[in-house]
């Protein structure tokens, strides 16, 4: 006998909703009343498992914490190379991607919540200190030369690409799908005069790939 699916739950089904919406035309442009016609279900049916859009918003950005939360495991301790930073970068871009609608008005988002604006504000030093730790590690291996200042720096110029990648991508059109890669290649691109050896003629080998 097959077993039927369950049912999608109401609460689950606004989640889904507002994130397409939020993610097509930005959180500030998409109302509720918007999200419930979407759904065909009425705006009260709505406010009774969201007061407002703030909390949606709110509720999104969780499940993005927990997507993500997986890739700023602390990396001391394991062998790090080009291909593990690509992949890193590459699963990363992917992940923002599923919630670009965060990154495509985060200002506005941070300023309307300061709640929210402390949780991204710690997302954004926790990818810093990933950044700075697989660094580290590389340059433990000897695939790359850098100073802990020079670490520092880099490991800020890295987060401050992804942050604002999506709002680029957006605004230059790349195309959604190739997106994810053709950032990771960004980033890699900042890296890639730090490399020495092997490392670098793999970095330069992958970008010939991509592009």
């Amino acid at each position: 006998m097959v077993e039927k699916k369950r049912p999608r739950r109401t609460r689950e089904r606004i989640l889904e909703t507002s994130l397409a919406l939020f993610n097509r035309r930005g959180a500030p442009q998409v109302t509720t009343a918007e999200i419930a016609g979407e759904m065909n279900i009425s705006p009260g049916n709505l406010y009774y498992h969201f007061r407002n859009k703030d909390e949606i918003v709110a509720e999104l950005c969780a499940a993005f914490e927990a997507r993500i939360r997986p890739l700023f495991a602390d990396p001391r301790g394991r062998a790090v190379d080009v291909e593990d930073l690509w992949l890193w970068l590459h699963l990363l871009f992917e992940r923002m991607g599923e919630f670009r609608f965060i990154f495509r008005d985060v200002d506005e988002l941070a300023a309307r919540d300061p709640a929210l604006g402390a949780r991204l504000g710690r997302m954004l030093r926790q990818g810093v200190a990933t950044m700075v730790e697989l660094c580290r590690a590389m340059v433990g291996a000897g695939t790359m030369k850098a100073s802990e200042r020079e670490i520092a720096a880099l490991s800020e110029n890295v987060v401050l690409v992804a942050t604002y990648w999506q709002s680029f991508a957006r605004i230059g059109q790349t195309p959604a799908e190739t997106a994810p890669g053709h950032a990771a290649w960004q980033v890699l691109s900042l890296i890639a005069p730090f490399l020495v050896g092997d490392a670098r003629i793999l970095i330069d080998r992958l970008g010939r790939d991509y592009l």
